[in-house]
């Protein structure tokens, strides 16, 4: 697999990837994103807009405009915090209210590289995502375990256009 990207650099106003003087974080709560994924001989062409919700408390009735026709949810929660488990939950039922009738859900249980602190468990996360309808998959944002994977994941199950 091969990915090809281009991350603005909203601090200087010009495109070329991570910005340093913060911690290599452009922007903690939007990103966008415009590639090339390959997987074998396929190539996706995408543009991604990430929007952390995590924030939104304050603004919960301007939420689904963020969300309204979204191809995607990724919904993360940390395994060594049941809150954030009970907290994923609540934005699935939002994404399924409010989201497209065909979006691509995916519950994802991070820190999986804390597994001796683990409070919410594996079974737990794959139940209430196959009852939901939604692939799960557990990662490490710390060590990258199953970043790819997860896009992998999200790419197969996105719909295909039809051929004009």
């Amino acid at each position: 697999m091969g990915c090809s990207s281009s991350l603005p650099d909203r601090s200087a106003g010009r495109a070329g990837g991570l910005n340093p003087d913060n911690g290599g974080d452009s922007d903690a709560k939007n990103l966008r994103v415009k590639g090339t994924l390959v997987l074998g001989k396929a190539a996706l062409f995408f543009a991604l807009s990430v929007v952390s919700l995590i924030q939104l408390p304050r603004y919960a009735a301007l939420a689904p405009l963020y969300y309204r026709g979204a191809a995607v949810g990724v919904i993360v929660y940390d395994i060594t915090n049941p809150d954030s488990f009970s907290k994923a939950q609540y934005w699935v039922k939002e994404l399924q209210k409010h989201g497209s009738p065909d979006i691509v859900l995916a519950l994802v249980g991070n820190k999986a590289d804390l597994q001796d602190k683990r409070e919410v468990s594996v079974q737990d996360g794959m139940d209430y995502a196959e009852k939901n309808g939604m692939f799960f998959i557990e990662t490490s944002a710390k060590t990258a375990d199953n970043i790819n994977q997860l896009f992998e994941e999200i790419a197969k199950r996105l719909p295909r256009p039809s051929p004009s």
